[in-house]
């Protein structure tokens, strides 16, 4: 799985938001979840866990990390229940 694609198609907001996920708005870096596909392996919690913290809503906080970062963990996700799309900033 990668976190800024499905099935090799470059992911959209469209098309994660009628999939199922949730966003959680950032500055740099969007990120998105979908409970229904989470097998909760804690490679986010584990990855940063100043960014996924399962005790506190919002539990993604994308401002916390630099986007690159956060990116690196969502490419751990074994599941595909996390995505992003980064931003262009001028």
């Amino acid at each position: 799985m990668d976190g800024h694609t499905v099935a090799v198609e470059p992911v959209t907001e469209e098309t994660l938001l009628a999939g199922g996920y949730r966003k959680y708005h950032g500055e740099a870096i969007d990120v998105y979840y979908n409970k229904e596909i989470c097998i909760h392996s804690g490679n986010c919690v584990r990855g940063n866990s100043a960014v996924f913290e399962v005790g506190r809503r919002p539990w993604i906080m994308p401002d916390i990390g630099e986007a690159p970062q956060v990116a690196q963990v969502i490419h751990t996700c074994p599941s595909g229940a996390l995505k992003f799309i980064t931003k262009e900033h001028s």
